[in-house]
């Protein structure tokens, strides 16, 4: 069955050649918006946002009067995108340094010892912390129960990664801390996300805050146009009896390079076994 979308691309490689201060096309495209004090990522996976995340807050650290920087994942692994990364020699003024004490993604230990950390964080001259969305809404309930409250940001730049996790829902927690935020008047945030929506169809934020931000939009064509190699992109759906394994052979060319995603293991149809499924393609 022939492919019934192909889509070509420039194979400009512009994806991952730099200018000057060590930019990809996303991340100057983002920094020219540095100076907006909401600013919305809206670009796809491994175009490079949590680099013009580092570019942003040092900017705003050293020429914006921002005082911290405050970098919230969904989960531990995605924190390792935000570790240390030396910036100045690709041509930047400063280096993204996260002291280890406040790489919380990285901190040994429960939930309790990592809330801990980041109020020693907030009353510290530390700028910048990488830690959680859960993290954050525990030590946020924390700080308002205290008498700093919504005042302790004041200053500061609020990063969320993965901004779809969000919610103009009232019961959604990390929502409200947004607008909390928001509602401080002098913090600045960041939004960054590969998809603004939601599976379950409530708005990621609500229309009075949403027009706040200024909208930095780099789209899936010009990444994969960007690649240096990538001329097109053919998508198609060949149909079969039984289990995919009796029929992968009549589409794949072992002659190409090629990458195939399997089932998961509790889809249907999945066989059970991710080593014989394998193998089984393999003798294909």
């Amino acid at each position: 069955m022939p492919d019934f979308i192909t889509v070509e691309y420039g194979a400009t490689g512009a994806s991952k050649s730099t200018n000057d201060m060590g930019m990809r096309a996303m991340q100057a495209r983002a920094y020219d918006a540095r100076n907006s004090q909401y600013l919305l990522i809206k670009s796809p996976p491994a175009s490079g946002k949590s680099r013009a995340l580092m570019f942003l807050g040092l900017d705003k650290l050293y020429n914006q009067g921002i005082r911290k920087v405050i970098v919230a994942v969904p989960e531990k692994s995605i924190g390792n995108s935000f570790r240390s990364t030396s910036l100045t020699q690709h041509g930047f003024d400063h280096d993204w340094t996260v002291s280890p004490r406040n790489n919380l993604c990285d901190m040994l230990g429960g939930e309790g010892g990592k809330i801990n950390a980041f109020l020693r964080f907030m009353e510290s001259d530390d700028e910048i912390i990488v830690c959680t969305h859960s993290t954050l809404r525990h030590a946020f309930d924390r700080i308002m129960e205290s008498d700093a409250g919504i005042a302790a940001f004041h200053g500061c730049l609020l990063a969320v990664d993965e901004f779809h996790h969000v919610s103009a829902d009232a019961d959604n927690r990390l929502g409200e801390l947004v607008r909390s935020v928001m509602s401080e008047g002098s913090a600045h945030l960041v939004a960054m996300t590969g998809s603004y929506f939601r599976g379950d169809q409530v708005p990621v934020l609500r229309p009075e805050d949403e027009e706040k931000f200024t909208r930095v939009t780099y789209t899936y064509y010009e990444q994969l146009s960007g690649y240096e190699h990538l001329k097109t992109l053919g998508i198609g759906y060949h149909f079969y009896h039984g289990s995919y394994l009796s029929a992968i052979g009549e589409v794949l060319d072992p002659t190409k390079k090629t990458i195939i995603h399997i089932p998961n293991v509790n889809s249907q149809a999945a066989l059970g076994d991710k080593i014989k499924e394998m193998n089984s393609i393999l003798d294909v």
